[in-house]
């Protein structure tokens, strides 16, 4: 297998793994809660977001099965009251929105992978790295309480005038949750760039980045010039409850359309902090798999920058129907259209880079086509969105919700959970069962187009979102659409299952058992602490795959290799 790293010594800091000397790692360097609570060390960081996303993302899985609970009948059958059931959704999107859904590839595998993937021992600012977790933890624990105690029913934007007018005073302290935890997005956005642009191995040009980085460092860009705008919008909504100054209140003579040009203005750009790292991941995914170097590499990182670029300017689309000018309506309905092309083009190369290609359908690869096929399904129906006529029927139906999902958790969940499983050997130095990783996949592929697609036609027969009762000819539609939400969950839980157990039971994975190319792959598993015993140099270009590099993946429960013929693979 051919790699593009050269050293001017060996990349392995340690000896292979044997059952007599166990080598020091960045899991072994160290066993005390202290020591991982005041770690420096970016891979251990990435684990504690880890523990703090899969936290997170339980309790809003939890508080969407109860709406799917909620809305299997007409009526108003599992909580007690409407606004019981504003409090539910708006825990359910406030957490995955921007405890889940944000952090999660940027803080784990970007925390994780990025310093690896460019040569370096570290990030450029550790203890800002680490600064960055507890302000993420802090906060989102706060805003957790807040939103279940003070029973929150604005809804995870927060409109003015629910906010601002109708909802109890401690939507107060929820904002100033909300916008504390903006400062862990834009310290761990500033210390990806810093890290990139000072920190890359001798040979590590632009040119050679990885498209993860290139995801990352577009991602990183949205997070420090974005975060701002929104934690401005959230500590207005904190100023005029507190101190009843005029912005948003149309009583006091403020404007609430201002506070969705301010909201959009950042949450529109956050799409693309959720997606962005994503499709990070599948530029990595694919040609490992397809054995094939990707195709149009330049192309592909520079519609990652034109779509971090472009999508600072086309916030108003969500706002087709909010009394804004008609013309206005008519440019960002053309600026949502030609965001779109970026889009396409990535989605045009990942086919391309599978055709003809040796494909292995191991599990992260089934996860990256069924990150294509949803993604897809989301930006279509997008187009449809950003049609002004369109728009006008459709607004806030279950339509909008089954398109954000399938781009949100068929594009973001997806790919988070390929990277996991992509990345787990070298994270972990463990395999998991590659049956059970099938399985979850196809789970969670049929468990999530059984629940939203339903909701595309919910939304286009005209049952609106957010609503606690509803007509009684919606009921199948939302019957199936709570019946795959159910097969869904179970797909979710599946990995956190085997990946634990993985820990214990399942066979070392060796230093690179995907014959993946890249610089994560040429050191041990787990990675030494210091990452590099010395400095790589990159002579070459990245994505070496060769198509006649087709064999199976060292390890397969179907092939010929042993468990024991795993731990010296590399």
């Amino acid at each position: 297998m051919s790699t593009h790293v050269h050293s001017s010594s060996t990349a392995h800091s340690v000896a292979p793994n044997s059952s007599s000397d166990e080598p020091l790692n960045y899991l072994t360097n160290g066993h005390t809660v202290k020591s991982w609570l005041l770690t420096l060390d970016h891979k251990r960081i990435a684990l504690l977001y880890l523990a703090g996303v899969v936290f997170f993302f339980l309790v809003g899985g939890v508080m969407a099965s109860v709406i799917r609970m909620e809305l299997m009948t007409p009526g108003g059958d599992v909580l007690y009251s409407p606004d019981a059931y504003n409090r539910v959704f708006t825990v359910h999107g406030v957490v995955m929105i921007f405890f889940f859904l944000v952090p999660s590839v940027p803080g784990v595998l970007g925390n994780f992978l990025l310093p690896l993937m460019i040569g370096a021992r570290d990030l450029a600012f550790p203890k800002l790295n680490l600064l960055s977790w507890y302000i993420y933890i802090f906060g989102g624990v706060s805003a957790l309480l807040i939103v279940l105690l003070g029973g929150i029913d604005t809804g995870w934007t927060f409109y003015a005038p629910f906010s601002t007018t109708f909802s109890n005073s401690l939507v107060v302290p929820a904002a100033i949750a909300v916008f504390i935890t903006g400062f862990s997005s834009i310290l761990t956005g500033l210390n990806f760039v810093v890290t990139t642009h000072t920190m890359r191995a001798p040979g590590m040009t632009w040119g050679r980045l990885p498209l993860f980085v290139w995801a990352i460092y577009a991602t990183s860009l949205i997070m420090v010039l974005g975060t701002p705008v929104l934690a401005v919008a959230i500590a207005l909504i904190g100023v005029e409850r507190a101190f009843g100054v005029g912005i948003f209140d149309p009583a006091l003579g403020g404007d609430p359309i201002l506070f969705q040009h301010l909201f959009w203005f950042y949450s529109h750009p956050a799409v693309y902090i959720m997606l962005l790292p994503g499709m990070g991941v599948i530029n990595e995914i694919i040609p490992c798999f397809a054995r094939r170097p990707i195709f149009g590499y330049k192309a592909m990182a520079g519609a990652m920058l034109g779509i971090a670029v472009l999508g600072f300017v086309v916030w108003g689309h969500h706002m087709f129907v909010s009394g804004q000018s008609m013309y206005a309506g008519l440019v960002f309905s053309f600026l949502t259209f030609f965001v779109a092309v970026p889009s396409g083009i990535k989605v045009f190369n990942w086919t391309s880079t599978m055709y003809k290609g040796s494909v292995n359908f191991d599990t992260p690869m089934l996860y990256a086509i069924a990150f294509i096929g949803l993604f897809t399904i989301g930006g279509v129906t997008g187009l449809m969105l950003a049609s002004l006529g369109v728009d006008v029927h459709l607004h806030d139906t279950y339509f909008v919700v089954a398109h954000f999902h399938y781009v949100m958790v068929g594009g973001t969940v997806t790919a988070f959970l390929g990277g996991m499983h992509f990345w787990w050997p070298k994270m972990t130095g463990r395999m998991y069962p590659e049956i059970w990783g099938k399985l979850s996949a196809i789970v969670v592929f049929i468990g999530f187009n059984l629940t939203f697609f339903p909701q595309f036609l919910l939304g286009y027969l005209g049952m609106p979102r957010r609503y606690y009762e509803y007509p009684g000819e919606f009921q199948v539609l939302n019957v199936l659409s709570s019946a795959g939400a159910s097969i869904l969950a179970f797909g979710f839980l599946m990995p956190i299952v085997y990946f634990a157990l993985s820990l214990k039971f399942s066979p070392k994975a060796g230093p690179n058992p995907w014959r993946a190319t890249g610089l994560e792959w040429e050191t041990s598993s787990p990675p030494p602490t210091e990452n590099f015993a010395s400095t790589p140099v990159i002579t070459t270009e990245p994505y070496n795959y060769s198509p006649e590099d087709s064999e199976r993946a060292p390890w397969d429960p179907f092939g010929s290799t042993t468990p024991e013929e795993v731990a010296h693979v590399g």
